[in-house]
């Protein structure tokens, strides 16, 4: 992965101790899985510093509380509602969801993508697709995406050694995610908004995306004449 842009990027989970190296000032980090705080509070402590947009999720808030409450005091909270379940209100039916201005339902009629997401998001099995929203929210001109291959899921996280690894429900849920995704492909089309996957390997690929070379090493390579056959 190339060094990206700084204040670009939404780092998700793990992702975060990439920052001060290969990214060096996040747009925003991401986390909605409360049990990415109960394994790896010590990576938010060590490489989130003060003044960094959080995009946390009740749970998750919650749970950081139970580590160490004062951490969130210097950090700009923003957060991620469950638009199917706001917090301290009932649950919303697919109908009730689709009626909603704001709201763009996918083809199946579960999968959708919140354009207000400070009035809830779509919480899809994965917290990219969370992610995604707010960025489709700041209406940029390309939203690329590293690392979100969804496929291989079930391997150990780049960031989980010594056999210290957590279930991931994402493996189970991909068309659930994939159904996410393809919503907040159509939208962004319809915004003319440009979406790269970075991934060779993603099944992203599968339900429309498309893959770029933009930070691959054979592109770094060709760019400065390197290439060779």
């Amino acid at each position: 992965m190339a060094k990206v842009d700084s204040g670009s990027a939404i780092i998700l989970n793990g992702a975060i101790h990439l920052l001060g190296g290969k990214v060096e000032r996040p747009l925003a980090v991401a986390v909605e899985d409360e049990r990415f705080i109960w394994r790896h509070f010590e990576l938010l402590r060590k490489h989130v510093g003060a003044n960094t947009i959080c995009l946390l999720s009740v749970q998750v808030i919650r749970a950081i509380c139970e580590h160490d409450p004062s951490w969130l005091s210097d950090k700009r909270i923003i957060l991620i509602d469950n638009i199917s379940c706001p917090y301290g209100s009932r649950r919303r039916s697919a109908g009730e969801l689709s009626e909603l201005e704001f709201v763009n339902m996918g083809s199946d009629g579960r999968s959708g993508i919140s354009l207000l997401p400070d009035k809830g998001v779509f919480q899809g099995g994965s917290v990219a697709i969370s992610a995604m929203q707010f960025l489709i929210a700041c209406r940029p001109q390309l939203i690329g995406l590293f690392g979100i291959d969804i496929s291989n899921a079930d391997l150990p996280r780049f960031y989980e050694t010594n056999g210290d690894t957590a279930y991931s429900g994402i493996a189970l849920a991909e068309a659930r995610i994939l159904g996410h995704f393809a919503t907040a492909l159509a939208v962004c089309e319809k915004q003319d908004i440009l979406v790269e996957c970075y991934s060779e390997k993603s099944a992203l690929l599968a339900v429309g995306y498309r893959y770029s070379d933009r930070f691959s090493l054979t592109h770094h390579d060709r760019r400065n004449g390197e290439l060779q056959s």
